[in-house]
């Protein structure tokens, strides 16, 4: 099955995958404060964010139906650390290929949970709060919804954080039950 999964994440354009036990990751709340300090604008306005993706604990919870996480990365160049119409562009292209991951995962796995980077971006206006998710069955949670350091992660899949001068990482995550 991960040799199906490498393939899949490899031709969805993802240069970096590794693999982490998801009972041995940590959840910390400071990581959920600064969402609450709302600096990506996507708290309380997304259906990918907190509040909206619960408690730490029911986050905990979720994952914890699964037992392997496979992180994965695509870093994107930039001209300089303050290139954000690139990092904007970036990130659409790294939620473009996380839809085709999805696609591809949903012909061989009968059940996984996808999250990304930072919101959805799906739609030009979320509904949260006043309405259902327009597209719940392609809804990936971020990552540092769920409280978790990304840092943490890439180090336990023993994929690289930091690419370079210049450049911006996205990652994202494959919660997922292996099958003999």
């Amino acid at each position: 099955m991960r040799a199906q999964i490498e393939k899949a994440a490899a031709e969805s354009g993802f240069e970096a995958f590794g693999y982490v036990d998801i009972s041995g990751i940590a959840c910390h709340p400071e990581v959920r404060e600064l969402c609450e300090g709302n600096v990506c604008r996507n708290y309380g306005a997304s259906w990918a964010c907190p509040p909206a993706v619960g408690s730490l604990s029911a986050c905990r919870e979720r994952a914890g139906r699964f037992r392997t996480m496979l992180l994965f990365s695509r870093s994107y160049p930039l001209e300089d650390s303050f290139d954000f119409d690139a990092m904007a562009a970036g990130m659409k292209h790294f939620k473009r290929l996380t839809d085709i991951f999805h696609e591809k995962l949903r012909a061989f796995l009968p059940s996984f949970q996808l999250l990304s980077n930072e919101g959805c971006g799906r739609c030009a206006r979320c509904t949260y709060p006043d309405a259902p998710c327009r597209f719940p069955e392609l809804l990936h949670h971020s990552l540092e919804g769920y409280g978790w350091i990304v840092k943490e992660l890439a180090d336990a899949a023993g994929i690289r954080y930091h690419n370079g001068p210049n450049t911006v990482t996205y990652f994202g995550a494959l919660l997922f039950c292996e099958t003999a």
